[in-house]
């Protein structure tokens, strides 16, 4: 599923305009989004939870050339599943 399927999909279940599903899915994924970028934890219960992880800067090699490289330090976004959401994955919903 993409964005455009999740629109579709909420403007047929609630029977409102594409354009309303639109304008509510941008602000939700957007909301989510500001919450990352200022460093916060998004949680989602029975879905699951979206938090940064922080990395260290460190030496690396590119494999290939055997060249050193700096690289820098980072935050990526990272997903977490939850349990319910990974039961009913699994087919051991209760």
């Amino acid at each position: 599923m993409n964005k455009s399927d999740l629109v579709l999909l909420v403007a047929g279940r609630k029977g409102c305009s594409v354009a309303a599903a639109k304008a509510i899915v941008d602000e939700i994924f957007s909301s989510m989004t500001d919450a990352l970028v200022a460093g916060g934890r998004i949680e989602i219960r029975g879905f699951g939870s979206f938090a940064l992880k922080e990395y260290e800067p460190y030496v690396g090699r590119n494999p290939r050339t055997g060249v050193t490289a700096f690289v820098a330090a980072k935050r990526n976004p990272v997903f977490k599943v939850g349990a319910e959401l990974k039961n009913r994955i699994m087919g051991t919903h209760k």
